[in-house]
């Protein structure tokens, strides 16, 4: 069995010092990487190959950072990581909300960058061969169905829905562990989550409304004060 090649990292930074700076970190611990000055640019490129993460730099000269953040989560999942100067925790928010993987504030130490890499990479692996892995995994919930490979939200009635890459995220977390208390630390995938909470309670809110309709009506995401968060229904997989 050959070797996997390096990871493709697309670094988006107008800075060149900061972009050789990321470029040669990279470099170092063995990923291949290619630098965009630009946001068009890089969204030029990801029509020809897109990589397995970018890092993306908010402050761009041709777009802002969140405008391309969400141009390319319409389109493309692989990781994302924004490096950013902005402190503001609105921003923050707002980047994990539109489906960043991470944030990391600059300056940082070559090797948290590094480190916050390695987690965003794992969580897009594909899952390792098995008996069934042939066949796509299903979960099924009080009358619904969830597709992790697709993100399809399969209603009761036959109607269907496709979950952004946030939510798909937060639903797998509470299906994998049903009837199981899960605090906001542990559905963000230990990413920093000083001052974020209100990210994950704005997520859950938004995935309540998806079952909005049917006689559960969403009731089953149950909010436990002081604690997190906790799926009560059984889950089957097939």
């Amino acid at each position: 069995m050959g070797d996997r090649p390096a990871e493709l990292i697309h670094v988006v930074e107008d800075d060149p010092g900061m972009a050789r700076l990321i470029a040669a970190t990279l470099e170092r611990f063995g990923y291949r990487q290619a630098v965009f000055s630009s946001g068009g640019e890089f969204l030029r490129q990801l029509r020809l190959q897109p990589p397995d993460l970018a890092i993306l730099d908010l402050g761009l000269p041709d777009m802002d950072g969140i405008e391309l953040l969400q141009q390319v989560r319409a389109r493309h999942r692989f990781g994302l990581l924004i490096v950013s100067g902005r402190t503001d925790t609105h921003d923050r928010v707002l980047g994990l909300e539109l489906g960043a993987d991470d944030y990391l504030l600059k300056p940082f130490e070559p090797r948290e960058l590094i480190a916050r890499m390695r987690s965003i990479l794992r969580r897009y692996q594909p899952p390792p061969p098995g008996p069934d892995s042939g066949a796509p995994r299903v979960a099924s919930f009080a009358g619904w169905r969830f597709e992790l490979a697709t993100h399809r939200l399969i209603a009761p009635d036959g109607s269907e829905d496709t979950l952004g890459v946030a939510e798909a995220r937060l639903l797998t977390a509470l299906l994998e562990r049903p009837n199981q208390i899960l605090s906001r630390e542990q559905l963000l995938n230990g990413m920093d989550v000083s001052a974020l909470d209100r990210s994950i309670d704005l997520r859950v809110s938004r995935l309540r409304r998806r079952f909005e309709h049917g006689e559960c009506n969403g009731k089953f995401i149950k909010t436990v004060y002081g604690a997190g968060y906790l799926l009560a229904t059984t889950v089957s997989w097939g």
